[in-house]
């Protein structure tokens, strides 16, 4: 039985997909079931379920809202994930957190390492380094996660705006001097529940580990991407023009380089995700579809 916090969030979602379409034993509480700053919530969850495995993808994720709303996100990100972790070391039970490439500065050049200094530069990846030692300080068989521009079918993401300012705009204005590793839920899920049998057999894996799409791109070839993916099946194509960080301004700071080296996981668990741009291209597909098939698009 794998117990997953944060059941109402993108990953959750997939999650709960994923397990069910594979009859893998899974829970996915949302937050007003078992918040993770609630101790007691989280006991009682424990009892109830009797996890072999907990995953925290519980968090505050709205990224420039975080800079005037820091307690609310070190509340989610940094304090709730002591509290679980606390409460998984004495259940017995190991945990694998989510975290972030927001942890680096973006300063280097290369991709980044497991052991490469954390130096966060806004106030979300604050939060998620805080989070991450409270993990590593109260509960050692653990593994944390991190993975980087997270997209899925579900809730709020850049590929779902790209989607939504492709039916409404000629021209869309992206950045295209920051780097990174487009990651969707379904891929992360499944990595996820791939080494489950190996965390909840007590395997001694405990580590951090990065996990993202494969290549690199930057957010104007993402969007680049999306548009051409749902032009075919709406017949919309606007202008994607590339334009600095400088141009748009935003509350929080974003690394200039998220690319994340990912040879630790794969060497370690025998897996690495798809291309970013097949998964990225499929996934809009199956969502433009969703949408046309729905109520609201019927004439």
């Amino acid at each position: 039985m794998i117990l997953v916090f944060g059941g109402g969030g993108q990953l959750g979602h997939e999650l709960a997909r994923l397990a069910a379409r594979r009859n893998i034993v899974l829970a996915a509480l949302p937050r007003h079931q078992a918040d993770i700053n609630d101790r007691s919530a989280i006991g009682a969850a424990l009892v109830e379920h009797k996890p072999s495995l907990v995953v925290n993808a519980a968090a505050y994720t709205k990224v420039d809202h975080a800079e005037t709303e820091i307690a609310a996100a070190l509340q989610a990100n940094a304090h709730g994930p002591a509290v679980l972790a606390s409460a998984c070391a004495a259940a017995n039970v190991p945990l694998l957190h989510i975290s972030t490439d927001y942890v680096f500065d973006g300063t280097k050049r290369g991709a980044y390492l497991e052991t490469d200094p954390t130096n966060p530069i806004n106030a979300y990846g604050r939060s998620k380094a805080i989070g991450e030692a409270g993990v590593r300080q109260h509960q050692p068989r653990h593994v944390i996660l991190r993975t980087s521009w997270l997209y899925s079918e579900f809730g709020q993401n850049f590929l779902k705006t790209i989607v939504r300012l492709a039916q409404e705009r000629e021209a869309l204005r992206v950045v295209a001097d920051q780097r990174g590793s487009p990651t969707s839920t379904r891929d992360l899920a499944n990595a996820i529940l791939r080494i489950t049998p190996r965390l909840a057999a007590g395997e001694e894996v405990w580590d951090t580990y990065h996990f993202t799409g494969s290549g690199v791109t930057t957010w104007h070839g993402f969007a680049s991407c999306i548009v051409a993916a749902q032009a075919p099946l709406t017949g919309r194509n606007p202008t994607v023009n590339a334009i600095s960080t400088a141009e748009f301004r935003t509350a929080a700071r974003r690394p200039l380089n998220s690319e994340m080296n990912c040879s630790r996981f794969e060497q370690t668990f025998g897996f690495c995700a798809r291309a970013w741009a097949e998964e990225a291209f499929e996934i809009t597909q199956a969502l433009v579809l969703t949408q046309m098939a729905s109520p609201a698009h019927v004439a």
